[in-house]
């Protein structure tokens, strides 16, 4: 699409009076109550887009490298919070029985209907365990935690929300946690919304990931978080990468760098 074809009559873009100096709160359609219809085809339109932007490469690069010095004693427990559809859950699975490697897989997600759609985009044979649930609803204390990751879902969240997300993990992961988020920027802005229109990707699709990139942050925000919620920030790595992702990692054991 031209520059020309995105001016308004006024010669002015349409995202000329958007602004990114901060998170905004706008709702999102998919965090509403909706039809099983709606969500399972929303759901199936986030994966494609997460495998048009690469966005779980590095996620998986991470949880590869605390198998670089061969395998651990025991089968590795990962937790997806906010896992949504699960399709990222389903790649990590997928990778580690082609690897021959054990792990332990439970993704957790406040909204009942999206496990219940995990499961069903699932196949049959997946020892993925579904929860629906908060994150601190987990009993960590009676399941020894080594991973927790979460993708595109702290942008759900408001400021004392992460906050609390972080302290949750620092309790929770044993070996180490990551988040994987958007980058807050009116080039990522601009550009999701093109591509949402193009691809005629679902309605709550071309809302809300606008919406999200809005909610979403920079990397200054999570120095904030992390001293709110006492993470030692010196500890934690801190990452923009291409196309519009903020990744915030801490690694607990050592050769465990991604």
């Amino acid at each position: 699409m031209s520059s020309e074809a995105i001016k308004t009559a006024a010669g002015k873009s349409p995202w000329d009076s958007v602004r990114f100096s901060r998170r905004h709160d706008l709702p999102e359609q998919m965090d509403q109550p909706c039809s099983d219809e709606d969500l399972r085809e929303c759901l199936k339109d986030l994966a494609k887009v997460n495998r048009v932007t690469f966005a779980h490469r590095k996620v998986m690069r991470w949880v590869r490298s605390f198998f670089r010095n061969g395998d651990p004693n025991r089968p590795l427990h990962l937790v997806d919070v906010g896992c949504g559809g699960g399709d990222l859950l389903r790649s990590i699975e997928r990778w580690s029985i082609q690897a021959g490697l054990e792990m332990k897989l439970t993704g957790i997600d406040l909204n009942p209907a999206c496990i219940r759609i995990a499961r069903e985009f699932g196949p049959s044979q997946s020892r993925i365990e579904w929860r629906s649930g908060s994150f601190d609803s987990f009993p960590a204390g009676d399941e020894p935690v080594d991973l927790v990751v979460s993708s595109l879902f702290t942008h759900h969240l408001t400021d004392a929300q992460i906050v609390c997300f972080l302290r949750w993990m620092e309790k929770s992961a044993q070996k180490g946690w990551l988040i994987s988020d958007l980058y807050r920027s009116r080039v990522s802005y601009v550009g999701f919304s093109m591509l949402a229109s193009a691809a005629r990707w679902h309605r709550f699709v071309r809302h809300d990931g606008p919406v999200s990139i809005r909610r979403g942050f920079l990397p200054r925000d999570w120095n904030t978080y992390l001293v709110a919620a006492e993470v030692p920030v010196d500890e934690v790595k801190i990452e923009s990468h291409w196309p519009a992702r903020v990744f915030v990692n801490r690694c607990r054991v050592r050769g465990s760098k991604p």
